[in-house]
């Protein structure tokens, strides 16, 4: 039976049979073990994007440990206000600092501590609504994603790519001076802009 662990670019958490390339948490258990349903929008600040396998651990979704959350992509999970784990994905994560630090012209690689605060003030205002905020589509970067038309898009080749539980959608073109809603926190739009590389879906190489 699906359970209610599919993260959505707005950070709503849904319950889908659909499959991601990435799993995650938002910092410990948010979730009911009894019910298996989530009851709260996080335990810390430390929302992270991790991989599906690594070293041989197994685990019982939504058991007694922390909430195991997934992710249709990296793009997906950036977008909700997730970063790179520094355990599973070390390499990634290591880039990611990297292009914060050049990003937000910081003398010396931020903590994850440090990038967690200004992460969370980003993507949550109380009681659990999503930040967002309004930009030229022309002035987003690929891998950035927006609403627009009530329906949820990412950036890429300066058109716009439908999204889904299941993958991406057959692109469309919108004029680009378009005023967009953009969900992906501003400090993740800014190393996104300094190069930074997140994971697509396949589907999104079809469109």
């Amino acid at each position: 039976m699906p359970l209610q662990n599919r993260v959505q670019p707005d950070g709503e958490i849904i319950t889908t049979s659909a499959r991601g390339l990435f799993m995650g948490n938002r910092g410990g258990r948010i979730h009911d073990p009894a019910t298996r349903t989530v009851v709260r929008t996080q335990s810390s600040r430390q929302w992270i994007c991790c991989v599906l396998k690594f070293k041989n651990r197994r685990r019982e979704v939504m058991g007694q440990g922390y909430t195991e959350l997934f992710f249709l992509d990296e793009v997906t999970a950036l977008a909700a206000g997730h970063r790179p784990c520094f355990e599973c994905r070390r390499a990634d994560a290591l880039a990611f600092r990297s292009h914060w630090q050049d990003a937000h012209e910081l003398a010396t690689p931020p903590l994850a501590t440090e990038m967690d605060r200004v992460l969370s003030a980003e993507r949550l205002r109380r009681p659990g609504k999503k930040v967002t905020w309004t930009a030229r589509l022309k002035e987003l970067p690929d891998a950035t994603v927006v609403r627009c038309s009530d329906r949820i898009m990412a950036v890429r080749g300066r058109k716009l790519l439908p999204w889904q539980v299941t993958g991406y959608e057959a692109a469309v073109t919108l004029d680009l001076n378009l005023d967009v809603k953009v969900l992906t926190p501003a400090s993740i739009i800014a190393i996104l802009l300094n190069g930074y590389q997140p994971v697509w879906h396949p589907s999104a190489d079809l469109q």
